[in-house]
């Protein structure tokens, strides 16, 4: 608890400002009247407007049932009360308010025929979008740290990862998350947008957002490059860092059921990690505006929907125990609903 005031005390009124500074009208900041964008991303889509809409709905409802289930069961169930499934429930929680950033809004704009967003709203989209990914990025530093010490350091694991630390850890997460893009976002919100406002893209992000600017984006790109590499690329070889020392350590195993069970621990964790960071580093870790229109929407729907879509899929399937304990929950589910109509 005194982790948690002592670090909200000196974040609270720097967050309030901040969200302040969004708010003030438009005349207030360094920028044009702009008063709103038009997303172009879905514009070619034509006929099949229809079938993207169900695909992307289905994908949304898979994504809110899935991490809403392994979240519940998680904690719901003593028997996985242990830092590795907190860990993997802080992320379930954290994929519902990711993909909550840019989903409902994609499912909108497809329907409707003004696809449009206001400039805060637009701020404010790509604001939250990049706090809860770097977020994620920092939670998957820290499941990569739980098992490297339950692997790597097992006499000493229930001494270190203690249910403190555990809180500490996914405290520290969420405020780092939240503090990295606001000096993005503050410069982006003070460029000069001409009469120009379509933004080809399915959602708010810095590269559209910039190639829109009238004005020479140097500055924001290096600011951009400079802190999507130091949190991508260094939470990324930490964690390699940390496998290569499990993968060591699992070879060591003489038994093949001992490696076995050792890697199946990992061996979602780390898949996860390969998908996310391999579309974020391609997107992201760049000195440029963009690639090409068609390559950054498909890394978008990589990272934005089909990556928070498969975790269940992938944490569910390869790991016995939460299976199981799935299985109690609906049985216990089940009986209380028998009972109650006797």
């Amino acid at each position: 608890m005194k982790f948690w005031h002592g670090f909200s005390s000196h974040i609270n009124p720097m967050f309030s400002s901040f969200l302040l500074y969004l708010s003030l009208p438009l005349d207030q900041h360094n920028h044009s009247s702009l008063a709103e964008f038009v997303f172009l991303g879905f514009a070619s889509v034509g006929y099949v407007r229809g079938w993207l809409f169900v695909l992307l709905l289905l994908a949304y409802l898979f994504t809110i049932c899935g991490n809403t289930l392994i979240f519940s069961v998680i904690r719901l169930d003593a028997a996985l009360h242990i830092p590795m499934y907190h860990f993997v429930s802080v992320l379930s929680f954290l994929e519902l308010w990711y993909t909550a950033t840019t989903i409902p809004k994609m499912l909108a704009n497809i329907l409707s025929e003004k696809k449009t967003i206001s400039f805060a709203g637009c701020l404010l989209q790509t604001y939250f979008f990049h706090s809860l990914g770097a977020s994620e990025c920092y939670l998957l530093t820290a499941m990569a740290y739980d098992r490297y010490l339950a692997i790597c350091r097992p006499l000493q694991y229930p001494a270190i990862m203690t249910t403190t630390l555990c809180a500490k850890m996914t405290a520290a997460c969420w405020i780092c998350g939240f503090l990295c893009p606001i000096s993005e976002v503050i410069l982006v919100s003070q460029l000069p947008f001409c009469a120009y406002n379509e933004i080809q893209h399915i959602f708010c992000d810095f590269p559209p957002l910039l190639s829109l600017a009238c004005k020479d984006t140097s500055t924001n790109i290096l600011v951009d490059f400079a802190t999507n590499a130091f949190i991508i690329l260094i939470t990324f070889l930490f964690i390699m860092f940390s496998y290569a020392r499990i993968i060591g350590a699992v070879l060591k195993i003489k038994t093949a059921s001992g490696r076995k069970k050792a890697f199946s621990t990992c061996a979602s964790h780390l898949a996860v990690v390969l998908i996310f960071f391999g579309s974020i580093i391609f997107m992201y870790v760049r000195l440029k505006k963009s690639y090409s229109l068609a390559l950054d929407r498909t890394l978008a729907v990589v990272y934005s929907v089909l990556t928070p879509m498969v975790n269940p899929i992938i944490y569910s399937l390869r790991n016995k125990e939460l299976i199981k304990a799935i299985r109690r929950t609906i049985l216990q589910k089940g009986d209380k609903a028998g009972l109650a109509h006797h």
